[in-house]
């Protein structure tokens, strides 16, 4: 196997006016919540895959346990303004060096396809349980705030501070170098926990930018699910106070689930 390999399933792809959404594993799993829904809600058509050296060492077992080994993909959904590539994946690359090769392949790929306009989907992490929908967003081109405003994202100055890391935020900056415009759109989440209710804010701005309507159901059952995992940890939490000999719930210990 080659460091970076490419299995083309779908060849000779005509898209029309295709936008890329890159919606891989990251903070409470925003981002790919939402473009896996898309692509599932959409119908969508897979158009490749990709292995490499620089995902971590490992196989995922499926319900019949039989095992595949991590990847990500892109696949095509059509919709009336545009055809959304949407790139997902089990993992990012688990290097400094697998993150600039990945990322540069996949700035290729969207080149090939003719992509002029990238959206980076991921969650900003609050350090605290939030209730929040609101949308937050980084652009490499400063146009871009205008006509994202009308969609319902906010711009905050210097957020997120620490700056974005992996995929969403290099491809913001490596986009910039071949002059496509690029956004990374943010749901506020927790940064704990798998946040589908973060996912479900997010993805009604992508339904607006797209002009679609998509059944986020799904989600809403997840989010009622994970507010009852939260409240029992809060119960938890309470509980442990009131308890001298055994610690409390820290927040770098939530850190580690989901």
């Amino acid at each position: 196997m080659k460091e970076i390999e490419v299995i083309n399933i779908k060849e000779d792809v005509e898209l029309n006016n295709p936008v890329l959404i890159v919606g891989l594993p990251g903070v409470g799993h925003v981002g790919k919540l939402v473009a896996e829904h898309l692509v599932e809600e959409l119908e969508a058509e897979k158009l490749l895959e990709i292995y490499s050296h620089h995902f971590p060492p490992q196989v995922l077992v499926d319900e019949n346990s039989e095992i595949q080994l991590v990847n990500n993909e892109m696949f095509v959904c059509h919709t009336e303004k545009h055809d959304i590539v949407a790139l997902i994946g089990d993992h990012q690359s688990s290097s400094t060096e697998g993150h600039y090769k990945l990322c540069t392949l996949y700035l290729e790929l969207a080149m090939e396809f003719g992509i002029k306009r990238i959206y980076t989907l991921g969650g900003f992490p609050t350090g605290q349980l939030t209730h929040t929908d609101e949308v937050l967003g980084a652009v490499n081109n400063i146009e871009l705030i205008d006509e994202l405003k009308e969609y319902g994202v906010n711009f905050k100055e210097n957020e997120p501070g620490g700056g974005i890391v992996g995929a969403s935020g290099l491809l913001l900056g490596l986009s910039k170098f071949k002059k496509i415009d690029a956004a990374c759109l943010m749901g506020l989440t927790s940064g704990y926990l798998v946040d589908p209710k973060s996912a479900q804010s997010l993805l009604k701005v992508i339904c607006k930018i797209f002009d679609i309507d998509i059944d986020v159901g799904p989600l809403e059952e997840r989010a009622k699910e994970m507010e009852k995992i939260v409240a029992r940890l809060k119960e938890v939490e309470q509980q442990q106070k009131g308890m001298p000999e055994m610690s409390t719930v820290k927040d770098e210990d939530l850190r580690y689930i989901g």
